[in-house]
Parts: structure tokens; C-alpha cells; sequence
């Protein structure tokens, strides 16, 4: 892998995204260094306000299935172990990991998958004063599809507990897939 020559390409992608009005850029790749280079080369060209979210705990995870068979974007060869995160490793790698791109400049921090890192968002939100961003992956949204398909569950009612615990835990935002059915669920 070509760690700088990559984040030297998303350097100029994230700056044409501030030129086009993005207001938030969200590389996802974990590349060493993204962050910093990305404020650099934001600050550089005159988008000192676009607001950096990291994707600084990207567990690799099988929650991500769903969405990758969707897209077609499973992996052909190997996996993407090498610079997502084990699940088995604990709390304070994700300290570390988030504490890095806090250090880069990150204005947003993400943990990636939500539920079953609960205690995770809550560790960051603890150790860091910025927002703390949580992503319900599809995997997460098609188990409790397909469990209320089933008749096994009440579909909204897990929706919304699902939310409440990832809320719960310190995520300021959640990304769901859930958005629109949220929004038709609470009150106006």
C-alpha cells in the first residue's frame, strides 16, 4: 500500500469537495497521517472551516456484510484487517487510535460499527471533548429487518431501543439507515 501517495490524492479529492461546498470532509480509509495532512492541505487552500470527521475506531467487522455484497465491494483478494481495528483488542487501542486524530485535528470523532461497541463510544466520549459520531452499519439494520420480517420482534420499537442505547452510550450523531423511519416515528 502507498500510504503518502493515497492521502495526498485524498488531500486534493477532500479540497474539490470544499470547493464544491462540502461543509464536513469523512475519509474513511484510516491511512496514517490522513487527518493532519487533510487540515493542512484544507487550511492551505482556504477552507479553514471544513470540519474534519474521523473515522478514528473502524472495527473490522461482519457487520459490514450486508452493504458489501449491495455495493459489490467485497474484498477480491485478503481482507481489510490490515488497517481496520480487532475487535478483540480493547478499549484503550481505540483511545489511542482516537486520541491520534484528535491530535491531527479532527473536529468529529466516529466509531464504526455502533451496538456492539457501545462501551467504546462512551470511552471516547469520556476521554475527548468533541462530538462523538456513531454509524448503525447495515449489518445492524438488516438484523432487525430481517427479525421483523419475521414476526419475532416489533420492528420499531428495536429501532428505536437500538438508537436509545447508542445515544445512551455518547454519540452526539448517529448514521443510520434508519433516518427516514425515525423521522416518521417521532413527533414532530
Amino acid at each position: 500500500m502507498k500510504n503518502d501517495e493515497t492521502v495526498a490524492a485524498l488531500v486534493t479529492q477532500a479540497v474539490n469537495h470544499a470547493r464544491a461546498g462540502a461543509a464536513i470532509i469523512a475519509p474513511s480509509g484510516m491511512m496514517d497521517g490522513t487527518i493532519a495532512a487533510l487540515r493542512r492541505g484544507l487550511d492551505v487552500a482556504g477552507f479553514p472551516d471544513v470540519a474534519l470527521l474521523a473515522y478514528a475506531v473502524k472495527y473490522a467487522s461482519a457487520f459490514y456484510g450486508p452493504f458489501r455484497d449491495a455495493a459489490d465491494s467485497a474484498p477480491t483478494h485478503g481482507d481489510r484487517k490490515s488497517y481496520q481495528m480487532d475487535p478483540a483488542r480493547g478499549i484503550d487501542e481505540a483511545l489511542l487510535e482516537a486520541r491520534l486524530d484528535v491530535e491531527q485535528g479532527a473536529d468529529l470523532l466516529m466509531v464504526k460499527p455502533a451496538a456492539a461497541y457501545l462501551d467504546v463510544i462512551g470511552a471516547c466520549k469520556k476521554a475527548f471533548n468533541l462530538p462523538m459520531v456513531a454509524y448503525q452499519v447495515s449489518g445492524e439494520y438488516a438484523m432487525i429487518e430481517a427479525a421483523a420480517q419475521r414476526g419475532w420482534i416489533d420492528r420499531d420499537r428495536l429501532l428505536l431501543e437500538s438508537l436509545i442505547a447508542i445515544k445512551r452510550a455518547g454519540a452526539d450523531l448517529i448514521i443510520s439507515y434508519y433516518a427516514e423511519a425515525l423521522a416518521r416515528l417521532l413527533p414532530a
